[in-house]
């Protein structure tokens, strides 16, 4: 009885076995999972395994193939380092001068919260009415907070190597891609991932995805919302959360984490897990480009 190289994923073991043709799920269960006992338990496990992911591809007659194209699976999402960040800002556009105030950068790695990263940043310019009012975050704060360009190079090497992870990543990745590139001259190259897009493929049961409702769903604790360290810590717990149910639901590596969709009909799909879905008011923040865009 032959099992897969530890060194390997069962997902790679699979793929590396399939390279050569199509093998028999009973092959399969095999070379990749050691399994030579019940042929229904057996099957049942490959198709636990394989089912999920498009690049594995199962006729009538239960044999398998590579899909056309497909690329070598990448590591279990459990064992990536992520780098979840929140931002806030002087609550306008970049382009007409305004700039970042607070960053929060949570670590998440096997599994949990391994570090953490905050502090004010002084933007250099006076803090709108209506976003004191928002953020809390007043000129007096400010004014002792370093500039962006004293903390850039640290938040360059928080963010480098990891998955950069945020709740409306388009917006925290463009404000730092900015303000990093001004600082630096130079921005890392990294995966990204938006726990909205996210939510919206893996808890499809859920209609409203802003922070309040994802954090009332999975009855995540949120201290000082719309302060960056407090929506960062909700995040990363949130993000914990949904890649135990892309575990649940078979999706192995971050490939096929981005190409998941759920099955139609899978507003029903909260009847798998634990939790029931409760919703909250909708929550807006100013993006980027001075408009309000959900949370």
């Amino acid at each position: 009885m032959n099992g897969a190289p530890r060194s390997r994923t069962l997902l790679q073991s699979a793929w590396a076995e399939l390279r050569s043709g199509p093998v028999p799920t009973a092959d399969l269960a095999r070379s990749v999972l050691g399994l030579d006992g019940h042929p229904g338990a057996a099957s049942a496990a490959v198709f636990a395994l394989l089912s999920a992911d498009e690049r594995f591809v199962v006729d009538g007659e239960g044999v398998w193939s590579l899909r056309g194209g497909a690329r070598r699976p990448g590591l279990p999402l459990s064992r990536l380092c992520y780098a979840v960040v929140d931002v806030e800002t002087t609550g306008g556009r970049y382009e007409a001068g305004h700039r970042i105030t607070e960053v929060a950068i949570v670590e998440v790695r096997d599994g949990g919260i391994v570090d953490e990263f905050q502090t004010l940043v002084n933007p250099g310019r006076f803090m709108p009415r209506h976003t004191v009012a928002l953020t809390g975050i007043t000129d007096r704060m400010l004014a002792g907070a370093p500039a962006f360009d004293e903390i850039a190079d640290e938040v360059f090497r928080r963010v480098s190597g990891r998955v950069f992870v945020a709740h409306n990543a388009g917006f925290d990745w463009g404000w730092l891609r900015a303000q990093l590139g001004d600082a630096l001259g130079d921005v890392p190259e990294v995966d990204r991932l938006c726990t909205i897009s996210l939510a919206r493929r893996l808890v499809p049961e859920l209609r409203r995805r802003n922070l309040d409702a994802l954090t009332d769903f999975f009855d995540v604790p949120i201290l000082q919302r719309h302060r960056a360290h407090g929506d960062a810590l909700a995040t990363a717990r949130i993000l914990l959360r949904l890649l135990d149910r892309a575990e649940q639901l078979g999706v192995g590596d971050l490939q096929s984490l981005r190409r998941y969709r759920p099955p139609r009909g899978a507003r029903t799909q909260g009847d798998l897990f634990v939790h029931p879905p409760r919703q909250r008011g909708k929550s807006t923040r100013t993006g980027a480009s001075g408009r309000r865009v959900p949370l």
